[in-house]
């Protein structure tokens, strides 16, 4: 994050939490653009991904809309965290799909925040997040 002491362009505290972010990196999961409360991420539901159905399995269509939730209040610092999230699933999605996430904040207050993800393929809506998240109060780790 740092170059000579100073944030890299362009750089908020979401770039450094997903760099660490071992998980969604390993399914594939790109960060597009975090900042101000918003946040874009995106990842191709492949084989690996599908579940019974031979469609893309619900808990990585989630995964993915947690992680622009992730990205998008960890944007302002201090670390951030999941207080509670739900999705709706719109439409199946296919082996070979871009699925792209776009995070928007919504409310926040005090140590609390709520985010609306909006999951797409292409123009396509395939399903709808709402995260809640929450700070927490520094050396008290909750």
């Amino acid at each position: 994050m740092a170059e000579n002491g100073r944030v890299a362009a362009g750089r908020t505290a979401a770039h450094d939490m997903f760099d660490a972010d071992v998980a969604s990196r390993a399914l594939g999961i790109e960060l597009v653009s975090a900042g101000d409360g918003a946040a874009v991420a995106r990842m191709r539901v492949t084989a690996t991904t599908l579940n019974g159905h031979a469609i893309g399995h619900g808990g990585f269509v989630f995964l993915l809309a947690d992680t622009a939730f992730a990205l998008a209040c960890n944007s302002h610092g201090p670390a951030t965290v999941a207080a509670g999230g739900e999705i709706s699933f719109l439409r199946p999605v296919r082996e070979g799909d871009l699925l792209t996430a776009r995070a928007t904040e919504r409310a926040r207050y005090g140590r609390s925040g709520i985010y609306d993800v909006t999951v797409s393929r292409g123009d396509e809506v395939v399903a709808e997040f709402r995260g809640r998240s929450r700070t927490p109060a520094r050396g008290t780790g909750g």
